[in-house]
């Protein structure tokens, strides 16, 4: 008998060892480089253990990503983990599908610290109480790139980029001046040109500290120094000082092609930058109006965090959670943080790229970290949580090609933006009462 036990024991343990791994599947909304990082971090996960294996799968644009985890989940077939981005935090809050990250690290008991990570990021991702609802992973903010190649030819310092918008301007009609089809672009008018434009002014977009104390809050963004910013830049491109390429970040090719010579996109665009321009480019903070008491202020998070979804057995909770450990690691952090241009999310991440010289050879990301932490959050710059913002950005960037098409004016386009948009917030709140 004792015979058999033991042979029954160690076969038991064969099968354990060759048992298939526990699958987690990972949607994300990466392209290009990024998501080949994506998939490396993945790939390192799989090979440091033996238990579960986390399967990378591309499910198209953030919107379309979102969209299909709670399409996915309503179905009984959501992922493990959801890349969603920062403006759908309200939405994921809201769906009632997810298990909040502090929670999950707490369940399975593995070793979370909240204070480890850099609180402007997390901050946006947690309630007011601290709670960490998901967790922060390709985070970004919005920077300037400019073609220094450019800048030589136009008579300009490569190494100073301007500083103000009023300079700004003038740099650009000066590198139009200089043969350049135009002279700047920008990506996500939305996200860039309004809500950390508002934030780096210390202007508010909405009330309620924007929406994170309430949802009952009003957007607020069609103020003189938003007209004032808009009226501008639709001016200029009437003679293609500015170009507009559309939404999102579309516009990207304006600049790598040398079309323009400089170009507003999040630092999280910086290795693709770094693979496909073939000049010489620099980073540089967001311009500000020198007249705005308090400007500048710091700059607002961009990108996305990851989502846990409800319904899943206790071993896949496990395997995720230990996944987010893996991924906090400061090695890890640093290793995506470098090969992609995103922030750090941990505090340690940063002093270890630090320590190891990056920044003295790649200065840019650093840009965007001391950007973001330019000074302490205010109610203005904390950042943003609306719901249905998706859908409110849509309003802002279809309002905005009709203000360039002529069809309506900067000034009643921002209030059309605004009444528009504040009718989505009261039907969100309806729905979330």
């Amino acid at each position: 008998m004792k015979r058999a036990v033991a042979v029954l024991i160690a076969a038991l343990a064969v099968f354990s060892a060759f048992a298939e791994p526990i699958n987690i599947d990972f949607w994300h909304a990466m392209t290009g480089k990024n998501a080949e990082m994506i998939q490396t971090l993945c790939d390192k996960f799989n090979a440091s253990q033996t238990e579960y294996k986390v399967n990378a799968v591309f499910k198209g644009t953030y919107i379309d990503t979102m969209n299909a985890g709670i399409a996915a989940f309503r179905a009984g077939q959501a992922p493990g983990i959801i890349q969603v981005y920062e403006v759908g935090t309200a939405t994921m809050m809201a769906a009632k599908a997810v298990k909040p990250v502090y929670r999950l690290m707490a369940e399975n008991k593995v070793k979370f610290d909240p204070k480890a990570y850099i609180p402007t990021i997390t901050g946006y991702y947690s309630t007011s109480k601290g709670e960490m609802l998901s967790m922060p992973f390709n985070s970004s903010t919005a920077v300037m790139y400019y073609n220094k190649d450019a800048f030589r030819k136009a008579g300009l310092d490569p190494e100073k980029p301007p500083v103000t918008w009023p300079e700004f301007f003038e740099t650009a009609k000066k590198l139009k001046a200089s043969g350049m089809e135009g002279g700047f672009s920008t990506n996500w008018i939305s996200w860039i040109q309004l809500e950390n434009f508002s934030a780096w002014h210390n202007q508010p977009f909405g009330t309620k500290a924007n929406g994170f104390n309430g949802l009952d809050t009003e957007l607020k963004f069609n103020g003189p120094l938003q007209k004032k910013h808009f009226q501008t830049i639709a001016d200029l491109s009437k003679d293609k000082t500015f170009i507009y390429g559309g939404r999102e970040n579309k516009a990207n090719p304006l600049f790598t092609s040398g079309q323009v010579g400089m170009h507003f996109e999040s630092i999280g665009g910086y290795a693709n930058f770094k693979n496909t321009c073939k000049f010489e480019f620099g980073v540089a903070r967001l311009p500000y109006y020198p007249d705005q008491k308090g400007a500048p202020q710091n700059s607002i998070i961009g990108g996305a965090s990851l989502w846990v979804f409800n319904g899943k057995q206790p071993a896949e909770y496990k395997g995720i959670a230990n996944f987010f450990a893996f991924l906090s690691q400061p090695e890890i952090q640093a290793f995506f943080h470098q090969g992609t241009g995103y922030l750090p999310i941990t505090k340690a991440a940063y002093e270890l790229t630090k320590s190891q010289g990056f920044y003295q050879a790649n200065p840019g990301p650093e840009v965007a970290i001391l950007q973001l932490l330019n000074k302490a959050p205010t109610e203005n710059s904390l950042g943003l949580r609306f719901g249905y913002m998706p859908q409110i950005r849509e309003i802002e960037d279809q309002t905005w090609e009709d203000i360039l098409a002529g069809k309506i004016s900067v000034s009643d386009g921002l209030d059309k933006m605004v009444k528009e948009g504040n009718l989505k917030l009261r039907e969100f709140q309806r729905l979330n009462k």
